[in-house]
């Protein structure tokens, strides 16, 4: 399920390429999310295993190592979300009920089309796209 782990990887991301030369430390964007400190780092740390973020060792900071435009949501997504499906079926339907036994194969393709309409829109929209947006909003 999605929770605010993309929202708040595109406002991280937002912030730190609106100010390329100013080194943003956790706790600075932190206040700008409204959020703890650690929740910033971790999600940082998750943005530079994807290779979306740079950070060096000792210093306060971040970069991204990609222009903007060249950033989808789709690869903010994938790198902030966990990797199980969007939508999932409980556990352990009762197979000895006709629903539980056939709801997940019922619901499956629809899912699926879901969750790839989800990442087609996702996959449209870049981080520069959201900056813009921000600018308009101003």
């Amino acid at each position: 399920m999605i929770n605010s782990r993309l929202a708040v990887s595109v406002h991280i991301l937002s912030l730190i390429a609106s100010h390329p030369d100013q080194a943003m430390s956790s706790e600075f964007i932190a206040g700008s999310v409204n959020t703890n400190p650690v929740v910033i780092r971790r999600l940082t740390g998750s943005l530079r295993q994807a290779g979306l973020l740079a950070t060096t060792a000792g210093k306060s900071g971040a970069m991204l190592t990609k222009r903007p435009e060249e950033i989808t949501l789709l690869m903010i997504y994938r790198a902030v979300e966990s990797k199980d499906n969007l939508f999932s079926i409980h556990e352990h339907p009762n197979p000895a009920c006709p629903v539980g036994r056939n709801i997940q194969s019922t619901l499956d393709n629809t899912f699926m089309r879901a969750q790839r309409a989800l990442e087609a829109e996702l996959e449209a929209e870049t981080l520069a796209d959201v900056m813009h947006h921000l600018a308009q909003a101003r």
